[in-house]
């Protein structure tokens, strides 16, 4: 049932908490949220129009279309003029960059390429289990792979996957294709990647990671931890990344 108004209450200690309501158009985005995480419209599909959905949820295309705005500003859906609204996906060039936020020194733009080194299954320990909201003891599946700019090693990953949800994942199947691993994490497990959240220190290279980005050991490098998260805010992959900063740096545009 759709509410027409939002409500605010007055919060009395003690007393049962009173229902609220969010704002029509939200109740909207929930509904289209729904259908995204079902699977009804899949990435890079167009969905239906603003009348449609409109007759479909009775409600007005004004509220259809605030809550298609403020999905589009959340990367969820893409507009393209004449052509409609589209589910976004990772196939897209732009969604790259939107997740990996390192880029040259000469601000020129850099092709990347993904070389996977290995992958294995493994048991979530306690801080796996804690970011990935599984049980201590449950599978995941551990990816390790160099990112290359410029056939230059820049980046080094090491990422934990929930095993109920990429429990198939291999390294050939890494090295057979060819786009983005969130393309690939798409496309094999129709898992899309809505979000992350990620903290960045100093740290100094280890003997591995110095071998493997072709720096020196003690040399300074930036960790990148992530963790991103699906619809449903469910979170699916815990990356912990160590980058080269001699070409690169990292870029984040405020406001």
């Amino acid at each position: 049932m759709l509410h027409t108004s939002s409500t605010v209450k007055a919060i009395v200690p003690g007393a049962t908490p009173l229902p609220t309501f969010s704002p029509l158009y939200r109740q909207i985005k929930s509904l289209l949220l729904q259908r995204l995480e079902s699977g009804e419209w899949r990435p890079g599909e167009v969905i239906p129009s603003e009348g449609e959905l409109a007759t479909r949820f009775s409600v007005s295309q004004g509220t259809v279309r605030k809550a298609i705005d403020e999905m589009a500003a959340e990367n969820l859906l893409v507009r393209r003029q004449g052509k409609g609204t589209f589910v976004a996906t990772h196939d897209d060039p732009r969604a790259f960059f939107r997740f990996l936020r390192l880029v040259p020194l000469t601000g020129d733009i850099e092709q990347a390429q993904s070389v996977p080194l290995e992958c294995w299954r493994a048991k979530a320990g306690p801080e796996a289990a804690r970011i990935l909201a599984l049980q201590v003891g449950a599978p995941i599946n551990i990816v390790r792979r160099v990112l290359q700019f410029s056939n230059k090693p820049v980046v080094v990953d090491e990422i934990y996957l929930p095993g109920d949800v990429f429990g198939t994942v291999t390294l050939e199947l890494l090295q057979e294709y060819q786009g983005s691993l969130y393309s690939f994490f798409e496309h094999r497990f129709g898992i899309r990647m809505i979000r992350a959240q990620e903290r960045l220190r100093a740290v100094p290279a280890d003997r591995v990671s110095a071998e493997l980005l072709n720096v020196v050991e003690g040399c300074p490098l930036l960790s990148v931890e992530r963790v991103s998260f699906t619809y449903g805010d469910k979170p699916v992959e815990w990356r912990r990344g160590l980058y080269s900063t001699a070409e690169h740096c990292y870029f984040n545009e405020l406001g």
